[in-house]
């Protein structure tokens, strides 16, 4: 009987030892881009050959979506293995809810032979790397060639002020003069902070900035001349040249319909068309400056007692074959420098604005500061009631009050943080 008992006990024993081993080798890893699932898989996929019993549970949700649960779950302590992360960080890593990088991914991470420092920004303060970078959003212009043609142009637009004749010249309309295909698709609403975004990339093309630096603090920087000549273009092409609206179909699906001519996105696109539109006849360009680029890094959480396996697994992300597999699998571009990416863009042209934009190309980010993406939520509102006010369209006046109460809000919110320029 007590051998019995010795051969029961020691056969669970045996089990949940087992189990316990299995689940040692289990991590999650939660994330705010759904097309980047198949990615992770694929690594998860490559670690078998050094964990035989490891399994990756992906669960990933829409961005904003994802953002809402990481700050429910990060200070609750109920987070995934392994997050991935673009904007928010910093405020996380303020708050000591992400663990600090091995000194191995430090070095990695801190080589400027790997990244380039807005990459590196992105994961690190002055003293830790907290994450390891893996791929950005970076934007160019597609155009749709037979459109082009059909306007009598052959060439993309190379200066702010073109963007505007060119949508003129492009957009189509019904009997009464309204547009019923888009010169230019305009993010005008939806999502919040990616309208800022997207208006950032439009400021920057004339010289602005909605935030800068400047000495150990930070100010808003839209109250000017770039952000009169930025809001005005918007302005002028739903109220004055009336090449888009509203109501129209807008970005990636308008163009995939034929229902807009030109519009400015990331890289993901590229596949979006592959599937959804495979005969539309279009080209990349890069935009006439440069781009915003919003990096999108894996960090682990802070007191998680799976963080050596997340670690490695977080570094294998940024093995060179996996990189290449990203780009060439599912768009996103790969934010490590030294990856040789020639034999994809031989095979897709249209990458080609993205890789290997002009050398005199100029990239900034988001700042690396807690309060990013509340400055430009807030932003985003004032720009959505700008875009339903026609009244501003030819009232320079108005334009810049607008800009200078943002600019006020936008001030307000770095002296409340402690962060404002002195």
């Amino acid at each position: 009987m007590a051998s019995h008992f010795l051969k029961t006990v020691s056969l669970a024993a045996m089990l949940a030892g087992l189990a316990s081993s299995v689940q040692a080798e289990t991590l999650t890893l939660w994330g705010g881009s759904p097309e980047l699932e198949p990615f992770y898989n694929h690594v998860a996929a490559e670690m078998k050959a050094a964990h035989p019993d490891f399994e990756l549970k992906v669960e990933t949700i829409s961005l904003r979506e994802h953002e809402k649960r990481l700050a429910f779950a990060l200070p609750a302590g109920s987070a995934a293995d392994i997050v991935e992360m673009q904007s928010e960080a910093p405020r996380y890593v303020q708050s000591g809810l992400l663990a600090p990088a091995p000194e191995a991914i430090n070095v990695f991470v801190k080589d400027p032979k790997n990244f380039s420092p807005v990459y590196i920004a992105a994961v690190s303060d002055s003293e830790h790397v907290y994450g390891v970078p893996l791929y950005h959003g970076q934007s160019a212009l597609y155009y749709n060639t037979e459109k082009f043609a059909k306007a009598g142009l052959f060439g993309p637009p190379k200066t702010a002020d073109d963007y505007s004749q060119y949508a003129a010249k492009l957009t189509e309309r019904d009997a009464s003069g309204n547009p019923t295909i888009s010169g230019w698709s305009l993010r005008l609403s939806g999502g919040g902070q990616g309208i800022s975004e997207k208006f950032w990339i439009n400021l920057h093309q004339f010289g602005g900035k909605l935030v800068e630096k400047d000495g150990e603090g930070w100010k808003a920087a839209v109250a000017n001349e770039a952000g009169r000549k930025a809001l005005k273009q918007y302005l002028d092409q739903l109220f004055v040249a009336k090449t888009v609206s509203p109501q129209m179909k807008a970005d990636a699906e308008a163009f995939e319909l034929g229902q807009t001519a030109m519009f400015i996105r990331e890289s993901w696109v590229i596949g979006d068309i592959a599937k959804k539109a495979p005969s539309l006849k279009y080209a990349t360009a890069p935009l006439p400056t440069g781009s915003l680029v919003v990096p999108a890094s894996l960090f682990v959480p802070a007191d998680n007692d799976k963080s050596k396996l997340a670690w490695e697994f977080v570094q294998k992300t940024n093995a060179p074959e996996n990189l290449q597999w990203l780009l060439d699998n599912v768009g996103w571009l790969p934010s490590r420098s030294n990856v040789d990416f020639s034999a994809i863009i031989a095979k897709k042209p249209v990458l080609e604005a993205f890789v290997a934009p002009p050398v005199d190309y100029t990239y900034f980010s988001l700042p690396p500061i807690a309060p990013s993406s509340e400055i430009l939520t807030r932003f985003a509102a004032r720009l959505e009631a700008a875009f339903a006010n026609p009244a501003l369209a030819k009232d320079d006046a108005a334009i810049d009050a607008m800009l200078k109460e943002a600019s006020g809000e936008i001030d307000n919110i770095l002296k409340r943080e402690g962060l404002l320029a002195q």
